[in-house]
């Protein structure tokens, strides 16, 4: 199987991609936040959204997408554009849809689990920052000449996945374990819609002037 790469390879991306998905981002953000929100369900259908946008980088870099859309730049300001608009439009709903409304009137708003996937996916593809990491993280891993490179590119791309997954879920888990005391403590769970909204319009203006190279 040559697409695998060699033992000390790919425990040098089990280490750097598990610390990778322990640090903070708008996907972990989202996560958290629904979480607080709706419930564990609802935030694991937006892991499982964030994860779909990841597959999605993965084939990009692959197979050399990624490369053409930060190389120009009217399509790379389109792309960051969308992705800051779309985040500070979470920002705005975590504030006048967040956890002081009830539950049934938030699982109405927003509570489906296509909605929720739709909002993982694309935090996670309309983040530009997302696309310069896969195109200088993964090649890192792999040999240009190396016959296979494409396919050994997909395949730490999904590796990332499982070593991921795994991390977003423990994350959820934790988050939904407090949404009990939060509940019986509004004003804290006020106060988190607003820095849940702080923390997504923070991530909008990095995202707007991420800089293609």
């Amino acid at each position: 199987m040559d697409f695998i790469p060699s033992l000390p390879t790919l425990l040098a991306f089990s280490a750097a991609s598990l610390l990778l998905a322990m640090t903070p981002g708008p996907d972990m953000t989202l996560s958290i936040s629904r979480a607080l929100m709706q419930g564990k369900k609802a935030a694991l259908f937006v892991v499982l959204g964030t994860t779909l946008g990841v597959v999605v980088h993965t084939c990009l870099v692959a197979f050399g997408i990624s490369a053409l859309i930060t190389a120009s730049p009217v399509a790379f300001t389109i792309l960051k554009t969308g992705g800051a608009a779309y985040l500070l439009w979470l920002a705005i709903q975590a504030i006048r849809f967040g956890s002081s409304l009830s539950v049934k009137k938030v699982d109405a708003v927003a509570g489906t689990p296509l909605a929720n996937i739709s909002n993982g996916f694309w935090v996670n593809l309309l983040n530009p920052k997302v696309i310069i990491f896969f195109m200088t993280f993964l090649p890192q891993f792999v040999t240009a000449g190396d016959p296979a490179v494409t396919h050994k590119l997909l395949f730490l791309g999904f590796f990332f996945i499982v070593i991921g997954m795994p991390v977003n879920a423990l994350v959820v888990l934790a988050a939904d374990g407090l949404s009990s005391w939060l509940q019986r403590n509004r004003g804290v769970m006020r106060g988190l819609d607003y820095t849940f909204a702080g923390v997504f319009s923070i991530f909008a203006v990095k995202i707007f002037f991420t800089q293609s190279r």
